[in-house]
């Protein structure tokens, strides 16, 4: 029986990204060799689709899940919890399937995997979900 791998929607064409695009990953169900269960973490936490873009303020997502650091939009609401909600609902479809891989979308506030963005900048850093994703021992890897 094939892996089953959680996928950031948005690599899989899905219109999930905050500007209302997908970032399609040409290739991508032969590089990731397994059922792909695409998930948009942000919209599972309640944000809609398009909607104003976030950033993790001072930090990444392991200090956002540590509570020293928030996610802000460009407007100045602080979603942070709505990317905590998100990131358990992820979790919770991982447990269930017995998920043991992700691929996730790089420069996401919550899908970020070495990279994130923050003041129109790409900087090091890991999304939120992928620091939930990691805490629960599931390898996450990081696509543009």
């Amino acid at each position: 029986m094939a892996e089953v791998v959680i996928v950031s929607a948005c690599l899989v064409g899905l219109c999930t990204r905050y500007d209302g695009r997908s970032a399609l990953r040409e290739g991508l169900m032969e590089e990731i060799g397994g059922i792909p269960i695409p998930l948009c973490p942000e919209q599972m936490g309640g944000l809609p689709t398009p909607r104003p873009c976030a950033e993790i303020e001072d930090g990444d997502g392991r200090d956002v899940i540590e509570h020293r650091a928030r996610v802000v939009d460009r407007e100045g609401r602080d979603v942070t919890e709505n990317l905590l909600r998100g990131a358990e609902a992820v979790v919770k479809v991982a447990r269930f399937l017995g998920v043991r891989r992700a691929f996730m979308k790089e420069k996401s506030p919550s899908c970020g995997v070495t990279r994130i963005c923050r003041n129109n900048s790409e900087v090091p850093g890991s999304g939120v979900t992928t620091a939930v994703l990691r805490k629960e021992g599931i390898e996450v890897r990081g696509l543009d």
